[in-house]
């Protein structure tokens, strides 16, 4: 993992970024609904887990744009990861108890889903549960809401004008008319992603859950 330092100097974003990092503290989020229908039918035929084909498409296109690896170094400093991995929560029913494990990226669909088999099977056979011990800072999160569908969700972070990458929530997935759809909450810094960028990237996740032939 290599962190890039920007110099703000050079950086076309100076002004922007400044704006909604000291004068005009800003974060925001937005919830869209994602058709999913192709993608659970090629799930459904070729045996596969839904949840780490979702979380392979999210850090493929987290993996793809800067504005979505921006962090804080140890010394206060902006800049980007060169690759970032995914860490979610993982609901243990019996203790009523949300834990995290995190799963290393690869490009390879192959390659990153038994990646996340192993961490989850690890996981299942701790005899105490516990999160997957944070070996470095490069994580982005996902968290699941898996009880219910939302057509709107927000986090209230206590430090979150200092928090630069991205958080993504899904809810329960569910049927409208012929099409299975998924909500997906993101919330990002103003500051790192406009409105162009949050857009960008949820129109190739759409376009990729459409066309796929990756899983």
């Amino acid at each position: 993992m290599d962190f890039i330092k920007i110099d703000k100097e050079k950086w076309q974003r100076k002004k922007v970024f400044e704006l909604y990092s000291k004068d005009i503290l800003c974060t925001y989020s937005m919830t869209i609904n994602l058709d999913i229908t192709g993608l659970k039918n090629k799930i459904e035929i070729k045996q596969l887990k839904f949840f780490p084909v979702i979380l392979y498409g999210l850090s493929k296109f987290v993996n793809k744009y800067k504005e979505f690896r921006m962090d804080l170094n140890e010394d206060g400093e902006l800049g980007y990861y060169d690759k970032i991995n995914p860490i979610f929560t993982v609901f243990e029913e019996a203790q009523e108890q949300f834990y995290q494990v995190w799963t290393k990226y690869d490009d390879d669909f192959e390659v990153f889903y038994q990646n996340y088999l192993l961490d989850m099977k690890n996981y299942q056979q701790q005899e105490i549960k516990s999160s997957k011990l944070l070996l470095e800072k490069n994580v982005f999160n996902v968290s699941c809401v898996l009880w219910v569908s939302f057509t709107g969700f927000n986090l209230n972070l206590a430090k979150g004008y200092d928090y630069y990458l991205p958080i993504f929530t899904i809810g329960k997935y569910f049927e409208q008319g012929e099409k299975i759809l998924l909500p997906l909450a993101i919330q990002v810094h103003h500051g790192v992603c406009d409105g162009f960028h949050l857009s960008r990237f949820i129109n190739d996740l759409q376009e990729w859950l459409d066309k796929t032939d990756e899983i």
